[in-house]
């Protein structure tokens, strides 16, 4: 069992399995674990920031931060959002952390995830702790 446990997730996924992966993630976790979900914001790009609003932005960020504490607060874990690049902040944040064990959701695997990667494909090659693939 796992006691300190890191549940990655994406707020704007159209498939959501949020729940399933806190699921897995309460079921492998040992009396007393803690388990985090974090949220990565990936910044704007540059040629596209200018276009919109600080207010929007800031709207935005709240709007994350909220539905994101409503989800540890039901699920009795912490919530954390964090900016940056999805995959490296995830396996960053882990590491900080001391974090045995990442459960996160993989999209089913298509041609641009051959060509690009995913954020699942870069934690589990990457991850210095063992990390369970939710597909």
């Amino acid at each position: 069992m796992y006691s300190n446990i890191l549940v990655p997730i994406a707020l704007d996924n159209e498939d959501d399995r949020t729940p399933q992966a806190l699921n897995i993630a309460k079921t492998l976790a040992a009396d007393g674990a803690t388990i985090t979900l974090l949220h990565v914001v990936e910044a704007v790009p540059s040629y596209a920031i200018s276009y919109i609003s600080s207010d929007i932005l800031d709207a935005t960020r709240k709007g994350i931060e909220s539905e994101m504490a409503r989800l540890a607060a039901e699920n009795g874990a912490n919530s954390v959002v964090i900016e940056g690049h999805a995959g490296r902040s995830i396996l960053d944040y882990a590491e900080e952390q001391g974090n045995d064990l990442i459960v996160i959701a993989s999209h089913r695997p298509g041609m641009q995830t051959l060509l690009l990667g995913s954020t699942a494909t870069h934690v589990v090659r990457h991850a210095l702790c063992s990390v369970h693939v939710l597909r």
